[in-house]
């Protein structure tokens, strides 16, 4: 019978758990003892009743202690940390995001110790593995959230109204990037009223734009945007400037800007320069959700909330932390769904010719398997 160990988040701001009740009433069923550390869905108001009554055994101090070098799998939410790593035994299997190009030291200790590491960022954009592409569903949470930030610190309502007092025109609001958080953050602010326009370096992704109310910027280019698993790939010098030149307009002349450009394994492409932003209107918004990878604006900073020229640029370092409960949920099932695909005979078996799981482990029986990852150690 495999153990599971899903130990509490301990860095600031992470609300999120690896495991909800829902998943553990599965993983149950399936024949898995899981092992729960005391308060970790507390943030995600799971409480350690919710666990025990879905079939968890829910465990504190020294038996928490324990759990990480007895568990064959370790859930994860957060980087593990290397005094972590260090804890689970030899051979066991750890899923969770990892930032590889940051947490090298981890990354380190989980091959030397022989630990199969999927790391949920890695996760291949195919369509057998839509239910397990954590990046999606929370990037989705993003951009959700990023609007009704963007909502909350402008100062002028996103609808048209039309009123006893006059009319108050729409907010203009400018997403850059359409993947997954810039969609949903389309959806969102086209609930609410307001005008969106959206830039992106892909012509393919201009339908969806449109099919949920935006107006697309047209940026012609040579050759394709999309790069591979139809992430955006990264600009020239040249490409990148005359991008800047083509949106530049539409973004002075925005309430508010949503920046969500991002570039596998590379720093975010810097989108909006600081002489755009003090050409903005005084009470203008940008929410940068690319700021934990530098950001895609140039005086935006991560954990920060900056006011420059007016103008007010907000760098929230983990987004779907802010709505805990529901990121849990899709979280959770990710992992649960990846799980459940390696499943023979009650064991977990990592087959490296699954295409998932190919691309998904980072280390595997004392090997670095992500190029990158492998070359920067």
């Amino acid at each position: 019978m495999p153990q599971v160990f899903v130990p509490k988040e301990v860095t600031e701001g992470e609300t999120r758990v690896a495991c909800t009740p829902e998943t553990t009433k599965r993983y149950v069923k399936e024949g898995f003892d899981v092992v729960v550390e005391s308060e970790a869905g507390r943030h995600a108001h799971f409480t350690d009743e919710h666990y025990r009554a879905a079939g968890a055994t829910v465990v504190s101090g020294a038996e928490a202690e324990a759990a990480w070098g007895s568990a064959d799998i370790v859930f994860r939410v957060y980087p593990i940390t290397p005094a972590e790593a260090s804890k689970i035994k030899e051979g066991a299997l750890l899923m969770g995001f990892m930032s590889p190009h940051k947490n090298l030291d981890s990354i380190r200790i989980l091959r030397d110790r022989k630990i199969s590491t999927i790391a949920m960022e890695l996760v291949p954009r195919i369509s057998r593995a839509q239910s397990m592409d954590a990046l999606s569903s929370q990037a989705s949470i993003s951009g959700y959230q990023a609007v009704l930030l963007a909502a909350t610190y402008l100062d002028k309502y996103f609808p048209l109204l039309m009123t006893a007092a006059g009319t108050i025109q729409p907010a203009k609001i400018v997403v850059m990037g359409a993947g997954v958080a810039g969609l949903q953050a389309i959806a969102t602010a086209r609930r609410l009223g307001a005008v969106v326009e959206v830039s992106d370096i892909r012509p393919a992704v201009k339908e969806q734009v449109e099919s949920l109310g935006g107006r697309f910027i047209d940026f012609p280019m040579d050759e394709s945007g999309e790069g591979e698993g139809g992430y955006a790939r990264e600009l020239t010098p040249e490409q990148l400037k005359a991008q800047q030149a083509i949106v530049r307009q539409k973004v002075v002349a925005a309430d508010a800007v949503i920046t969500t450009a991002l570039v596998p394994g590379r720093p975010a492409p810097k989108l909006i320069t600081k002489d755009m932003v003090e050409d903005m209107r005084e009470g203008a918004v940008i929410v940068d959700l690319a700021v934990e990878q530098g950001g895609n604006c140039e005086l935006s900073k991560s954990g920060e909330m900056v006011i420059a020229s007016g103008v007010t640029i907000i760098g929230h370092p983990n987004m779907p932390a802010s709505t805990p409960a529901d990121a849990s949920l899709l979280y959770a099932r990710n992992i649960q769904a990846i799980v459940l695909s390696t499943l023979s005979d009650g064991e977990v078996v990592l087959n490296l010719e699954d295409e998932v799981l190919d691309g998904a482990l980072l280390t595997h029986n004392g090997e670095v398997r992500h190029g990158p990852t492998a070359e920067a150690l």
